[in-house]
């Protein structure tokens, strides 16, 4: 069975960053979430708009379809997502198992980081919108959070060592049920 991961939180707090490192390190196959945005979401975000639930659907759903296809062909999946609500998280995992990345800073830090980003359609004014319905995950969500705190390297491993800790649980798990399925 195929893992499939995706980054989440507020714009800013590295989902890029470390959706790359973990292609990079394990050999998923990458897909960035914002790729995934109809043209008006993007013109929308770009006039300093918050996305409203009817926006994010299908673009949850065109995410959804594409790590739903990746699973047929026994991929492994990694994909930043914003996924800030529970009912946007429930969506992505429609027909598939879906491990979710919290990457949790300040709004402090986070502020900082997203002024200093340079070329990307999200206006810093958005950034309390999503602070403001951002759910975490809450304790039967399949996730972990992780911290942002330190420097890009500390985040990454962090970020990668929860994947093969998640791997290796998946792996002892599919053990168990085919040794239960022999017996």
């Amino acid at each position: 069975m195929a893992v499939h991961i995706v980054v989440m939180g507020v714009a800013g707090c590295g989902k890029s960053t470390v959706v790359e490192a973990i292609r990079d390190a394990l050999g998923y196959t990458l897909a960035e979430g914002d790729d995934f945005h109809p043209q008006a979401n993007i013109e929308k975000m770009s006039a300093g708009i918050p996305l409203t639930d009817e926006d994010r659907w299908p673009w949850l759903d065109v995410i959804n379809a594409w790590m739903v296809a990746r699973e047929s062909l026994g991929e492994n999946t990694v994909v930043s997502s914003s996924a800030l609500k529970r009912s946007y998280r429930d969506a992505l995992t429609k027909n598939l198992n879906v491990f979710f990345l919290h990457l949790d800073g300040s709004h402090e830090l986070i502020a900082q980081r997203l002024a200093a980003r340079k070329g990307h359609f999200m206006p810093p004014e958005l950034l309390p919108s999503q602070f403001a319905i951002l759910e975490p995950l809450a304790p039967e969500e399949n996730g972990v959070v992780v911290s942002i705190e330190g420097n890009v390297d500390d985040v990454v491993r962090r970020a990668v060592d929860a994947v093969r800790a998640y791997e290796a649980k998946q792996a002892g798990a599919e053990a168990e049920a085919q040794a239960g399925a022999q017996a």
